[in-house]
């Protein structure tokens, strides 16, 4: 059974590794709730920040896209490279796990996931969610979905 998406990679990493991301991240989020006129800029960065999918779809392509031409242009045998590479991108998909992703892990590259709680959080801390807080008439949805995209 494949693992479900939002999780799969978490699933595959070291304890240590996420461990170390979740305590970074919630130092983060304490450090800008005693800071709360860095938040924006904060978010910003956030906004700029590759997840581990983006990260490893750029790394993959690049690979394959070298390993092709080189096979093409030099020598044939350099179309095993993306031959492995598309099947290493296979096993991320299905399993979340792939020969990169320990690397990139100890490196602090986080999950979509991830990269949201903290910038939940932070939205949290700047007050985003206050104008929607216990009011249950259907017309604050947009105020909601305002909320959550800002």
């Amino acid at each position: 059974m494949l693992p479900p998406t939002a999780e799969r990679v978490e699933r595959n990493t070291a304890e240590r590794a996420n461990r170390r991301i979740a305590r970074e991240t919630e130092w983060r989020i304490r450090h800008f709730a005693a800071h709360p006129d860095r938040i924006d800029r904060r978010l910003g960065e956030i906004g700029a920040e590759w997840d581990i999918e983006r990260t490893l779809e750029a790394n993959a392509a690049s690979l394959a896209l070298a390993g092709t031409l080189l096979g093409a242009f030099v020598d044939k045998r350099f179309l095993i490279l993306p031959a492995l590479v598309t099947g290493f991108l296979l096993q991320h998909a299905l399993q979340g796990w792939c020969p990169p992703v320990p690397f990139l892990r100890r490196r602090g590259v986080r999950t979509a996931q991830e990269i949201d709680r903290e910038r939940y959080a932070l939205k949290a801390l700047r007050g985003d969610f206050r104008r929607v807080e216990g009011d249950t008439d259907p017309a604050v949805a947009s105020s909601a979905l305002r909320a959550a995209s800002t």
